[in-house]
């Protein structure tokens, strides 16, 4: 009994100090086993319960601020393209602004044809009732709804595309 007992202390001597772990210190929302550092910043102990820390990646640092006003020919930094970017010839991407163009001038044609019908359909909020609604009357109001929606997406769908076509005349 007594080996068994000399086996369990020995293992458990062994296995005390994987099982400590140092103190957690909470300081708003991020944590730190760091003593001094978390003395300084006034942070808390994190007590019970297990707290898993995960290394994050470091944070670069900021860039120089930009000055207040940008020189006239300075393009926003947003718009720059990474220096890791293709570049294409102006002829290709000439092309492909014409492309762009013409498959928006094509759905602007196709919004402006479906809003018509729209229009049509609508008749200014007193559509052509059919047969069913002559007797169904809460249809009729339902149709009207939904055709009066129909037509303010409509609408919105040509106002975006004319936008589209606006930017690329830029």
């Amino acid at each position: 009994m007594r080996n068994i007992l000399a086996v369990l202390a020995l293992a458990l001597a062994a296995a005390a100090p994987a099982l400590a772990q140092d103190r957690i210190y909470r300081c708003g929302n991020e944590y730190t086993n760091n003593a001094a550092q978390a003395k300084e910043r006034g942070c808390r102990v994190v007590e019970g319960g297990n707290v898993t820390v995960l290394q994050g990646t470091p944070r670069p640092a900021p860039a120089a601020a930009p000055s207040a006003a940008p020189s006239a020919g300075a393009a926003p930094a947003a718009s720059a393209s990474p220096p890791s970017a293709p570049r294409v010839a102006s002829s290709e991407q000439r092309a492909r602004d014409s492309d762009a163009r013409a498959i928006l001038e094509d759905e602007l044609r196709k919004a402006e044809a479906r809003l018509a019908e729209l229009r049509r359909e609508y008749n200014d909020g007193s559509p052509q009732r059919t047969a069913l609604e002559l007797r169904n009357p809460q249809g009729y109001i339902e149709r009207t709804a939904e055709l009066k929606a129909s037509v303010a997406r409509a609408e919105a769908d040509v106002a975006g595309i004319r936008r589209e076509l606006g930017r690329l005349s830029k």
